[in-house]
């Protein structure tokens, strides 16, 4: 999973480097000072338009590869491994807290004609039962 996660990494950087480069490269609509530098030849490689479509296109590509590599990470980024079984393949079960016990006692205390305020006692003494409503 680390090694995935370094790979998307680096085509995430490579394509946001190769989207600045590109869209630093390219003119826009009213640039006119660009044809000073040689970017206004109509004999070039891609001919009089060919390079501005090649170079959007590009730029285009880039900016979705790093769209789905962002998208990627994100996704792999709030991946939660589950706990492992353990040893014995299975999870501990969570302790379980008798409630039973404790109301025998207080049935048993009640019914052995012991005063009330020692049964409220009892009573009080289970959790949850000190908690406001």
């Amino acid at each position: 999973m680390l090694y995935l996660k370094t790979l998307i990494i680096v085509v995430q950087l490579l394509s946001a480097l190769g989207v600045i480069g590109l869209v630093l490269l390219q003119h826009g609509k009213g640039a006119d000072m660009g044809a000073a530098f040689g970017s206004g030849a109509s004999g070039s490689l891609f001919g009089a338009s060919g390079s501005a479509n090649f170079l959007s296109r590009t730029t285009a590509i880039l900016a979705t590869v790093f769209f789905v590599s962002t998208l990627a990470l994100t996704y792999l980024g709030s991946y939660h491994a589950k706990p492992s079984a353990g040893v014995l393949g299975a999870s501990a079960p969570a302790p379980v807290v008798a409630s039973a016990p404790i109301a025998a006692s207080v049935s048993a205390a009640s019914s052995a004609s012991v005063p009330a305020v020692a049964a409220s006692a009892a009573a009080a003494s289970v959790p949850g039962n000190d908690v406001p409503k």
